[in-house]
């Protein structure tokens, strides 16, 4: 894709809610980028939204936005899912690149969608992943790959979701999330588990078989998440992995974000690595532990503070727009790798918990 050649890059956020707070961290006190144009269907939070960005216009809508001519570089698209197709399609037509939050899609068929309208475009569409940009997780990476642990014999990752601490979420952020868990897309495997899959292809490759068994827990009537749910699955490398999801309505976790206790554990052949929290901070430890030979080395001094990874995730696309150099982590076909993961975990559950292969299921 060709590089952006204006100076400052002119950017547009397309959705002001909650996340915004954190993707809008990469853009502050840069000279290189202004942000030029604030859209959301709320008035409120367009007013609010303006105090960051004094000198931004304001649109109900991208089509308002096009109509009004400004002028546009790339979009931070940060609407609910079942939107993505769509608004990234109307951001495309316009000639813009578009960082688009995740999950891609709901099914492979939109997936196929974008990609061929971003083909036509010339533009270039990212599905941002903070997570591969979260300092204790970069720092696990390369633990990996210098051999300090030995070969890899499994890998092990847990999310439990509390019902109690955390920052303040708007209603219509939950609204969403239950819609969409009624097109059975639930919140804890497919929006949250996204980040998790995400990450097992980032540390060890394509999947070849994935199994998962999917259950259900009551919030409150009429209102219920998808957990227990637990899924395993085999990398082309040999290495099996298993995520553990778990509801624990009444636990208060410590957190400045969202209520999630997250931990992430390789074990090699002569010792372990382990990342004992992210979102949350349900665990007093050192974020990255690393046992081998009967010694365990604590790392105190990472920044574990997961706001950081949406600013060194945006950070990074700015500076790819600017040079078109090294990954996007992801560009769109890594994502439909990721979506063909979380697809095949709801495909082998409906099948009684046999294994699929992701590269069956055809885009």
């Amino acid at each position: 894709m060709a590089e952006v050649t204006s100076t400052p890059l002119r950017v547009a956020f397309v959705g002001l809610g909650r996340v915004y707070d954190l993707n809008a961290l990469a853009y502050r006190g840069r000279d290189d980028v202004h942000v030029v144009a604030l859209v959301d269907p709320s008035e409120s939070r367009r007013r609010e939204r303006t105090l960051d960005w004094p000198a931004a216009e304001t649109f109900p809508s991208i089509a308002a936005l096009r109509e009004s001519n400004l002028t546009v570089d790339a979009v931070e698209l940060l609407t609910p899912v079942s939107e993505h197709e769509g608004t990234a399609l109307e951001c495309l037509a316009a000639g813009w690149h578009v960082n688009l939050q995740k999950p891609l899609a709901n099914d492979l068929a939109s997936a196929r969608r974008i990609m061929n309208a971003q083909r036509a475009s010339g533009r270039t569409v990212r599905v941002m992943e903070n997570y591969l940009f979260y300092e204790p997780l970069r720092q696990l990476r390369q633990t990996i790959l210098s051999g300090e642990i030995g070969e890899v014999s499994g890998f092990h990752m847990k999310m439990v979701a509390s019902g109690r601490g955390g920052w303040e979420v708007p209603g219509d952020t939950y609204e969403r999330q239950f819609r969409q868990s009624r097109l059975g897309r639930g919140p804890l495997l497919f929006d949250d588990g996204w980040h998790k899959l995400s990450v097992a292809l980032w540390l060890f490759g394509p999947v070849v078989e994935v199994r998962a068994w999917l259950g259900t827990t009551e919030l409150v009537e009429g209102v219920s998440v998808d957990a227990p749910t637990t899924v395993v699955w085999e990398h082309a490398n040999g290495v099996r992995g298993v995520l553990e999801i778990t509801v624990a309505v009444d636990m208060y976790l410590r957190s400045d974000y969202y209520t999630n206790d997250e931990r992430f554990e390789v074990t090699g052949r002569r010792g372990f690595a382990r990342v004992n929290r992210c979102t949350a901070r349900g665990i007093q430890q050192p974020s990255l532990e690393v046992y081998r030979d009967g010694v365990t080395r604590s790392y105190h001094a990472l920044d574990d503070d997961w706001a950081s990874s949406f600013r060194l995730s945006g950070q990074h696309w700015i500076e790819w727009l600017a040079s078109s150099q090294g990954p996007l982590w992801w560009d769109l076909a890594e994502s439909v790798e990721v979506l063909r993961f979380a697809l095949s975990a709801y495909q082998s559950d409906a099948l009684g918990g046999v294994g699929v292969n992701p590269a069956t299921l055809v885009i």
